[in-house]
Formats: structure tokens, C-alpha cells, sequence
């Protein structure tokens, strides 16, 4: 197979090519309005996927994820995407059931790098326990691949980006830098102790964190994916009323990332997460490289949820023995004239 680097054939790797959610809310908002009583989640809120009531025991997930090549390795690449887009489900508490491939691919390139890079998605969407039916491919310069998933939960039980209550604590289940180890790989700066944990935490599945979860109190939910920890929680905040309070000393955090950070290596979408936080305001008095974290596009990252204080530590140490890198990274407080407190 041609040895091909997929991550110099795009600007922007993975999550940080997405379009900032200021310029996308300004588009969506401009769209006309669609009403029907059965659609429960729709573009509103933006939730991280569409949620439909087939019948009183059950509803529809509906979800679309895909981007530019984030991994060297196709076949790592298409098991990251298709993490990534299974995730989706996942943070609205449901269970994935059918995915589409969706694929961009160049013309001159050789297709036994297409034929890994579906192979990769073909073995998550399989971990998952769905079924991959088919899907589209057009030809591109850029490659690009992600999934069209379609997902079941009980029409009363699935969870919202919002809702988050006064005195929920913050649980974030998957370490954050991936934006920042990104952009430190298309310098060619990143060590192998950076690379290889952050292609882990990106190829693993956000099933098993939510497995977990559903066994407790969960006011809200999101996964914490382009718009990174501060864009995600700014809408889980304006959603929910509430300022979201995130103490970064407590985040868990990718290897070399602090130094990746403190060296400039800011990936572009961190600043049009930041720009889109600060309409909403915020404030911070955390270390500038803690704060740019915070604002960092993350790729295939953890579920960000407000959970009962009363149950947080029993449902982290639960979490811990699945040996995720999880933790508690703050609380909802009552609103304040901003979304998020930054310490």
C-alpha cells in the first residue's frame, strides 16, 4: 500500500475543520422552522443529535458525523471517525443501531488506503453492536470519512445538551489536548507518548462511559467534540439557565500537552471557540495554557455530564474502574452574567 501522511493533506484535522458554532448559529438560525409533534430534539438547543418518537416505548436518534484525516494511519483515521460519529448517540443516552459510511476520497490515491480506512470504521461501528448498511462516496481532493448513525432510546429517558441543575457536579470522561496534540503532529513536534495517547483516547468508544452513566441521575449531557470543553459547556450552560464553574486544575489532560500549549501550538478553532464562549461571557483566572485547553477542539473526545451531587463519587469510581481517565472538573451554579467561570 502507498505510504501516504493523511494529515498533511488537510488545514485543519479532524474536529478543528468544523465551521465555529457563532458562525453556525448564524446560518441554522436563518433557516425556516419545522414543527411536528413527534420531534423532540431538533436544531433548536443544538443537541447533539435529532431525536424522533416512533411510539410511546420508543424514539429515533439521528445523527451525522464526518471530517479531514486526523491520524496518519487510515485505518486508525477510520476508527476515529467513526468513534467521533457513534459518539453522537451515546450522549443523548442511546444505543446505536444502523451507520452509513459517508467518504470523500481523491481520484489518483491508492483504494487499499480507502479500503483501510472503511475497514477501521466497519470494526468500531461493530464494537458498538450496530450494523453498517451501505452509505456514499464521492470523489475529492481531500479525503474526508465519518457516519451517518441512526440510534433507539425510550422517548422519556434520552438526555439533552440542557437541564443541568444548581449544585450538579461536572464529570468529563475522557482526557482533552487533542486539538493542541494535533497541531503539534503536523509541526512534526510531537513525541510518541503524546501521539499514541491521544489516538487511544480518540479510538475509544464513549459506549462503555455511557453504559455507566445510565445508572445515575444525569440532568444534562453532551460529548465534548469541535467546539471544545468551552464551547459545549457554554451551551449547556445558556441552555440550562446556569453558569458552569470548571476548575482546570482538575482536568484530566493528554501528555506534553501543557508544553505543546505553552509553545503556541493552538489549534485555529480554539480561538473560534473562545470568541463564541465570550458572547455568552465568561471569566477566568486559570494559566493562559489551561485556559486555551479549555477552548481546544477536541476530536472523539469524552461526554461531558451534570450529575447529582449525591452520586458523582460513587459514578467517577465506577468510571475508574473501567480505567478511563475521567473526573470531576467542577459544578452548576446559579446564573451569573456569564455562562462559564474559568479558575
Amino acid at each position: 500500500m502507498e505510504k501516504v501522511y493523511l494529515t498533511k493533506l488537510a488545514p485543519n484535522c479532524g474536529c478543528a475543520a468544523k465551521v465555529g458554532p457563532g458562525t453556525l448559529a448564524g446560518v441554522l438560525c436563518k433557516l425556516p422552522k419545522f414543527h411536528d409533534e413527534h420531534l423532540l430534539v431538533g436544531t433548536e438547543t443544538s443537541d447533539d443529535a435529532a431525536v424522533y418518537k416512533i411510539s410511546d416505548e420508543l424514539a429515533m436518534i439521528q445523527t451525522l458525523d464526518f471530517f479531514t484525516p486526523v491520524a496518519d494511519d487510515p485505518y486508525d483515521f477510520g476508527q476515529i471517525a467513526a468513534a467521533n460519529a457513534l459518539s453522537d448517540v451515546y450522549a443523548m443516552g442511546g444505543e446505536p443501531k444502523t451507520a452509513l459510511n459517508i467518504v470523500a476520497f481523491p481520484k489518483e490515491m491508492d483504494t487499499e488506503i480507502l479500503g483501510e480506512i472503511l475497514k477501521g470504521g466497519a470494526d468500531k461501528v461493530l464494537e458498538a453492536g450496530a450494523v453498517l448498511a451501505g452509505g456514499h462516496t464521492i470523489q475529492d481532493d481531500t479525503p474526508k470519512y465519518g457516519l451517518s448513525v441512526t440510534g433507539f432510546v425510550h422517548p422519556a429517558k434520552f438526555w439533552k445538551n440542557y437541564g443541568a441543575q444548581t449544585g450538579d457536579k461536572l464529570i468529563l470522561t475522557k482526557p482533552l489536548g487533542t486539538g493542541i496534540v494535533n497541531t503539534a503532529i503536523k509541526a512534526d513536534l510531537i513525541s510518541e507518548e503524546a501521539r499514541e495517547a491521544a489516538l487511544g483516547s480518540m479510538k475509544t468508544l464513549n459506549k462503555y462511559a455511557a453504559e455507566i452513566l445510565k445508572k445515575y441521575t444525569i440532568h444534562a449531557c453532551t460529548d465534548v467534540t469541535g467546539f471544545g470543553l468551552g464551547g459545549h459547556g457554554t451551551e449547556m450552560a445558556e441552555g440550562s439557565q446556569k453558569t458552569l464553574v470548571i476548575d482546570t486544575r482538575f482536568l484530566p489532560v493528554l501528555p506534553d500537552v501543557e508544553e505543546y500549549a505553552s509553545m503556541g501550538l493552538i489549534p485555529g478553532g480554539a480561538y473560534r471557540n473562545r470568541e463564541f464562549a465570550g458572547k455568552a461571557g465568561y471569566e477566568s483566572s486559570a494559566e493562559l495554557w489551561r485556559e486555551d485547553l479549555v477552548f481546544d477542539p477536541q476530536t472523539s473526545g469524552g461526554l461531558l455530564a451534570a450529575v447529582s451531587a449525591e452520586e458523582a463519587e460513587k459514578l467517577l469510581a465506577e468510571l475508574k474502574g473501567l480505567d478511563l481517565p475521567c473526573a470531576v472538573i467542577g459544578e452548576v451554579i446559579d446564573r451569573k452574567d456569564y455562562a462559564l467561570l474559568i479558575r
